[in-house]
């Protein structure tokens, strides 16, 4: 894209030149040629670029060559102090004022950009700023609810407009200046009045915010782990944990015995010797565990048989150590059993 060039005229707060920069093409449109003859009292030689240029920058830099850019309906005091009237038409005249937004134009290109710009004459400028700061800032104002800075933020919205409508330069392109008439004055055409109109409301409506909240950073404590003490009551509330049977102690458990019968008077207890009795459980045993649950009763390991000897084998008919009797001939049987 081409650079957008501008003389230092169009720049913030600058004077008006007394020479309006016109630069033009190798070929003059026609209707250039028919506009300038039109406005022109005095008929002017126009057969080269040159004396084109001559007359558009002369024409253009008249103090007389000023454009109404738009008309804007805007009220006279700020909304508390309208006055209310029955007739809608008393109303308005007593409550609106139209103001027209005029300029001049402060370039012409028709090589890079074929473009016109206007920047806003002195007087337009001063009547909004005044309206802003009269009416539209008090207004803003009295919308919005208060804080600490309140008034220190309504002053620089309202210096940010003063900034913001000298910098104002509108740009269009350069068949605005078929509206051109005598003196060099003129008004925009196609509509164009309507886009400089949006583009100074946008200016003129800037919102007087409050400032934004501050940011505090929050200290969040870490989660404490499960296996913290000072966390224990609490994975204990959030985690739900199984039902454990009531502790019970080993000695209360009997062992089932299938030799004891219901009908049998016997009590358990009798059959037992005293040391047989399992010794209860120390007060002080290690936490519970399902292992301490249940109780189990010794191994019973099945006894050795005891093997007769040959005394008692042998028939009592007295002491009879020969071979007729039960004696030493059948000791090599014993020997093998053994």
């Amino acid at each position: 894209m081409p650079p957008q060039l501008l003389p230092a005229s169009a720049a913030a707060f600058a004077p008006r030149a007394s020479s309006v920069n016109v630069v033009l093409g190798s070929k003059v449109e026609p209707w250039l040629t028919q506009t300038l003859k039109r406005i022109n009292r005095v008929k002017r030689p126009l057969n080269s670029v040159q004396q084109h240029q001559r007359c558009l920058t002369e024409t253009l830099s008249s103090s007389n060559a000023i454009w109404t850019l738009t008309s804007m309906m805007l009220p006279k005091a700020p909304e508390s102090d309208l006055r209310r009237d029955a007739n809608p038409l008393m109303e308005a005249i007593f409550n609106w004022q139209l103001l027209h937004i005029e300029a001049y134009i402060v370039h012409v290109d028709m090589v890079l950009r074929n473009e016109v710009a206007y920047k806003l004459t002195p007087d337009s400028i001063e009547t909004l700023i005044e309206y802003h700061k009269d009416i539209y800032c008090v207004d803003a104002k009295a919308d919005s609810y208060d804080w600490p800075e309140k008034e220190q933020h309504a002053k620089k919205l309202h210096e940010d407009f003063i900034q913001a409508i000298n910098r104002f330069v509108y740009r269009t392109h350069v068949s605005a200046l078929e509206g051109l008439e005598e003196e060099g004055a003129g008004e925009l055409l196609c509509g164009k009045s309507e886009e400089v109109k949006n583009n100074i409301m946008g200016l003129l409506n800037k919102p007087l915010l409050p400032p934004p909240p501050k940011i505090v950073d929050v200290i969040r404590q870490p989660p404490l782990l499960p296996s913290s003490p000072a966390g224990a009551g609490i994975w204990s509330h959030s985690t739900p944990s199984p039902a454990l049977p009531a502790p019970v102690d080993s000695w209360r458990v009997l062992p089932s015995s299938p030799a004891t019968s219901a009908d049998s008077g016997t009590p358990i207890w009798a059959s037992m010797a005293l040391h047989e009795l399992p010794s209860p459980t120390p007060s002080y045993s290690q936490p519970y565990s399902t292992a301490g649950f249940f109780y189990s009763s010794p191994m019973v390991a099945s006894p050795i048989p005891a093997l007769p000897l040959p005394s008692m084998l042998a028939p009592h008919c007295g002491i009879n150590v020969g071979y007729g009797g039960f004696g030493w001939d059948r000791y090599q049987e014993y020997a093998t059993t053994m």
